[in-house]
């Protein structure tokens, strides 16, 4: 591996340790260079999200599949590419000798441990599929820490605290999406994963009757949009700002106050709402207006939008089934043939997805002869 210069902004990669072991928080920003001219396709976080994963499991198996098949709240998150993307064809286009970024964040002390041992064996380049960059240095993007320090660090003599969501956010709600930053669904995923890697579990039911009782909305700028995010299915989300802040009562429980105000730093690490670790909900503390639009997202667009109609024609033809099964069938369906319809390979679909070949073919042409049934009629 090619020794990095390091710099007064970018870590020493040659150096024993970058945080002390005790560390069980911390965000990481990777510089990066197109190598080429080169498209992405328009899901291209799930190739992130697998590379970095291969990355752990080269030389942490258990680990690795931990963060890969375990059920509870994932404990790390992956943000998409930042940077010059120009429009070309179907496909957003990098550009040669051009800067990017990336981010990855920890959440528990095994994964900052891991990704610690990453940095010691970081290769040169990240394979992203048919795009590939060249690693030019890593920084630190947020600071090495602990849910005790982030506990006894925060203000909560503060009068309101202002969140920005950079990337597309949302939240699941009866098995919909929700796009809107309401101050239960917003705390209740920062919640979420503080009662799962925290010492400091704190009862779910007493804290968000607590937030929707006291936490009020100041004020926000807030644009919907919709994309492809994950292995299948399209989501409705939100980007933007908001301000949050207390109402006066709110001081009678003081443990639910400091808890508030940490649950507020923990928000640029975990993110906020669902699929964090596909590039959705990455947040930035304060009032981040004029907001650049997510990375590059008219082709996303189109394809979220082809996702949900053709997801809505499938579930209507299954109508008398019904339930989630229903839905998750006719979201894969309507993801596959969304994709094949932007060109992408079956072989790159099946890989995306996780699933055989033969899988995702026989469900093609399910969805291509469902679809004719139906213009037929």
């Amino acid at each position: 591996m090619p020794r990095r210069k390091a710099t007064e902004d970018f870590l020493d990669l040659s150096a024993k340790s970058f945080w002390p072991k005790a560390t069980e928080l911390v965000g990481l920003t990777f510089q990066l260079q197109a190598i080429a001219d080169s498209s992405l396709y328009p899901q291209y976080t799930i190739g992130l999200h697998a590379w970095f994963l291969e990355q752990i499991q080269q030389f942490d198996p258990e680990l690795s599949t931990y963060l890969h098949d375990g059920q509870a709240e994932k404990p790390f998150n992956i943000s998409g590419l930042s940077g010059p993307f120009t429009p070309h064809s179907r496909a957003l286009q990098l550009q040669a000798g051009k800067p990017y970024q990336w981010r990855v964040n920890g959440l528990s002390t095994p994964v900052a441990a891991g990704m610690q041992t990453w940095l010691h064996q970081l290769p040169a380049e990240v394979g992203l599929k048919n795009a590939p960059l060249t690693i030019r240095g890593v920084q630190i993007a947020q600071p090495p820490t602990t849910y005790t320090k982030l506990l006894k660090q925060s203000n909560s003599q503060a009068a309101n605290v202002s969140l920005s969501f950079v990337s597309p956010t949302s939240f699941r709600r009866k098995g919909r999406h929700l796009p809107l930053p309401w101050p239960t669904n917003v705390f209740h995923s920062y919640l979420r994963r503080w009662n799962d890697f925290s010492r400091y579990p704190v009862d779910q039911a007493d804290f968000l009757d607590w937030i929707d009782e006291y936490v009020i909305i100041q004020r926000h700028q807030l644009e919907s949009v919709k994309v492809a995010a994950g292995k299948r299915g399209s989501v409705t989300g939100f980007v933007g700002a908001i301000t949050f802040g207390l109402a006066q009562p709110a001081a009678m429980d003081p443990e639910f106050c400091q808890l508030f105000y940490a649950l507020t730093q923990l928000a640029p690490y975990c993110g906020t709402g669902h699929k964090t670790t596909f590039g959705l909900g990455q947040t930035q503390l304060g009032w981040r207006s004029n907001q650049a639009t997510p990375a590059a997202p008219s082709i996303q667009g189109l394809l979220a939008e082809r996702i949900e109609e053709l997801t809505e024609i499938f579930l209507a033809q299954r109508q008398r089934t019904g339930g989630d099964r229903a839905r998750e069938i006719a979201e894969t369906w309507a993801t596959i043939l969304a994709r094949r319809e932007l060109g992408d390979s079956l072989q790159d679909i099946a890989t995306d997805m996780e699933k055989p070949y033969g899988t995702v073919k026989s469900y093609v042409k399910l969805a291509q002869r469902s679809l004719r049934g139906m213009h037929e009629e």
